[in-house]
């Protein structure tokens, strides 16, 4: 599932490029922003909420020191 999550993130960055849009082409507006503007912030959106439930996902493990009390 995590590997599914990174690849979603990776495509999504592919995405948020506007290398699909013609040259000198007229944007059309989104919300007041450009098309490719609102677009690319929709997948970074998306990127961030991908990445958090890949992180969830993730078991880390604390391996550091242990931190032993002093005696009384």
């Amino acid at each position: 599932m995590r590997r599914l999550l990174l690849g979603l993130i990776a495509l999504l960055y592919a995405a948020s490029i506007p290398w699909y849009r013609p040259t000198g082409a007229e944007p059309a507006l989104i919300l007041g922003l450009p098309d490719w503007v609102a677009i690319a912030l929709a997948c970074y959106a998306a990127v961030a909420l991908l990445n958090a439930w890949a992180w969830l996902l993730t078991d880390v493990s604390d391996s550091g020191p242990s931190v032993e009390e002093d005696p009384p």
